[in-house]
């Protein structure tokens, strides 16, 4: 068991919340629940399925990638918002949040966990997103072909990518970016010199830059690319304070 509040102070050092000033996530502590934690539920989404989830298991606290609170959108607390405040606040389950500083981690984030699957080496800052720096670029021990880079992540992921490129063409050095970078990426990546992007998603705008830019892609899913840092927190997490955790597999197939 632990104290809400050391564990909340935890995560926010550990993931350097304050270097992302510029993150509209509201990243950090979104919903108070009771003040000691038990056991802790790891998803990337916020949504009803994992409050669910929290409360049949019997949670105290949820990480979560993607959260509930972002800018100053939310107004009324009526219908679908309400449903889901309500499963928190009557059950005194947390939620915490984290987005940008989970995809940037040097360490536990999305990316760079992306990128020790994928080989990558002499990794660099990659891809400025509201701010700050969240993916990485690098390159391969020795340079291999597309097709095998792709089978790589997909048994880890356990997942299917998309590929977009000669699958025999041999790429040396690749950019990361998780979720969806869109044709921003795909840009920076070739400004970086870089043979291949890994990413989430692949949209459809990006096809044709994509040839004529002669830079590969593999797309892993949105969802999927995004499971790596929540894991890796879990594990952490797991590691480092006697509370039980387990992780809510609630995929969008997107």
């Amino acid at each position: 068991m632990i104290k809400r509040d050391e564990l909340v102070k935890f995560l926010n050092e550990t993931l350097k919340l304050k270097d992302f000033p510029g993150d509209i996530s509201n990243n950090g502590l979104q919903i108070e629940g009771r003040e000691e934690v038990e056991k802790i539920l790891f998803a990337v989404d916020a949504c009803q399925e994992v409050f669910d989830i929290a409360k049949e298991e019997k949670c105290d606290f949820i990480f979560v990638h993607h959260g509930i609170s972002w800018g100053g959108g939310l107004k009324r607390w009526v219908g679908m918002d309400a449903r889901r405040f309500a499963a928190l606040f009557n059950n005194g389950i947390s939620l915490y949040g984290c987005h940008l500083p989970l995809d940037a981690h040097d360490t536990y984030g999305n990316n760079a966990v992306l990128s020790d699957i994928a080989g990558l080496k002499n990794r660099k800052p990659f891809f400025e997103y509201d701010g700050a720096e969240i993916g990485f670029s690098g390159n391969f021990d020795r340079a291999q072909s597309l097709e095998n880079i792709a089978a790589v992540l997909g048994e880890a992921l356990e997942t299917t990518p998309l590929l977009r490129g000669d699958a025999q063409k041999l790429i040396s050095s690749a950019a990361i970016v998780s979720g969806g970078g869109g044709i921003d990426s795909l840009f920076a990546a070739k400004a970086a010199g870089c043979d291949l992007l890994i990413t989430g998603e692949m949209e459809h705008i990006m096809h044709h830059p994509a040839k004529e830019l002669d830079v590969a892609v593999i797309a892993l899913g949105h969802y999927v690319s995004e499971t790596t840092g929540v894991l890796a927190m879990q594990k952490l997490i797991s590691e480092t304070f006697p509370v039980e955790t387990s992780f809510a597999e609630v995929p969008t197939g997107l």
